[in-house]
């Protein structure tokens, strides 16, 4: 259930990563939208920064709920 959790939010953070820069270039070939255009990239770029965090957070959190030397599935998504 908890890995399920982090799967969901890391495909969300995906999922906003290619919309922030799909937006963000489709604003580029308009001169008066650049300012926007702006925002859209450093949206994504920010979104890019989460990624690691989300998957920082579910390692810490797993291995706060596993026994010592006990090991499960470490499989990334």
């Amino acid at each position: 259930m908890i890995r399920r959790r982090y799967e969901v939010a890391g495909i969300v953070n995906d999922f906003l990563i290619a919309l922030w820069f799909i937006v963000g270039s489709l604003l580029f070939f308009h001169e008066s939208t650049t300012n926007a255009e702006t925002w859209m990239f450093l949206l994504g770029s920010c979104e890019l920064a989460i990624r690691p965090v989300i998957r920082l957070t579910r390692f810490v959190h797993l291995r706060r709920l596993r026994p010592a030397g006990v090991r499960g599935s470490d499989q990334e998504f």
